[in-house]
């Protein structure tokens, strides 16, 4: 079986993977099954960096298994792809998803529908036993709805429609969404590498 450290304390993230991830030859461990304690600091410039600091922070205590960091980033086209690498902050410190949201959909009033494409896009690091580092991608095109939709999912769910679907993520059942998502496409890169990695 392979262990794999999910190294965030998003209870989001780590239902979403482990939903994601659903195989008897896989088991999704959280910070906490390894007794690691804080936040990481985010200071990367990129999506790859970012998963890559919290990989790396986590590898030390996760011995015997394999480390999974992720950065999602959501990149509006009207925006000039905003707020991308800085989506989880995008309101400020210690901000809400609400507050996300809201912003995201104060600076898009008035804007047309043609103009609100915006792609969903995560990066995935793996850091091995031996402490071989890679990076998987997983992105979904979409836009930007006019007003929240739904009180499933997290973070801007409730704006953003995937490509061809009436619905936003924040209306779709997890297995739904986890079928189609951004993370789910990174998550199944991670798993193919690692399955070839480790020769399983």
């Amino acid at each position: 079986m392979i262990k794999i450290v999910l190294a965030s304390n998003n209870r989001n993230k780590l239902d979403e993977l482990r939903g994601i991830l659903n195989s008897k030859k896989v088991r999704v461990l959280s910070l906490a099954d390894i007794g690691f304690k804080g936040d990481t600091e985010e200071t990367g410039e990129t999506l790859a960096e970012n998963a890559l600091i919290k990989a790396r922070a986590v590898w030390a205590k996760a011995k015997g298994s394999v480390v999974f960091a992720d950065d999602t980033g959501l990149e509006v086209d009207y925006l000039a792809k905003a707020p991308g690498v800085y989506s989880a902050r995008f309101a400020g410190p210690q901000c809400s998803f609400e507050d996300n949201n809201r912003k995201l959909l104060k600076l898009l009033k008035g804007v047309k529908s043609k103009d609100r494409g915006a792609n969903f896009r995560t990066i995935v690091a793996v850091i091995y036993e031996d402490g071989t580092e890679e990076t998987f991608e997983g992105n979904v095109k979409g836009k930007i709805g006019l007003s929240e939709k739904g009180d499933m999912g997290f973070g801007y769910d409730p704006v953003f429609y995937p490509e061809n679907s009436k619905k936003t993520y924040a209306q779709m059942l997890p297995k739904e969404k986890n079928s189609l998502s951004h993370r789910k496409k990174a998550a199944v890169n991670a798993l193919k590498g690692i399955r070839k990695k480790l020769h399983i």
